[in-house]
């Protein structure tokens, strides 16, 4: 039996980047410029987030 799998912060990060930037440019009428601006958030974020445990 296969187990779900787990994702990690950084994935999780840059999927909600993905949604809050479909959200903003449907509700701007601008997706093509709403949209990677939430993914260089998302993965702003979770590359944050990954440096501050290696210290």
């Amino acid at each position: 039996m296969e187990q779900p799998q787990k994702f990690s912060f950084r994935e999780k990060s840059i999927a909600i980047g993905v949604i809050a930037g479909v959200l903003v440019g449907v509700l701007t009428k601008n997706i093509g410029i709403w949209l990677p601006v939430g993914i260089a958030i998302g993965v702003g974020i979770g590359y944050t987030r990954n440096e501050n445990r290696k210290q």
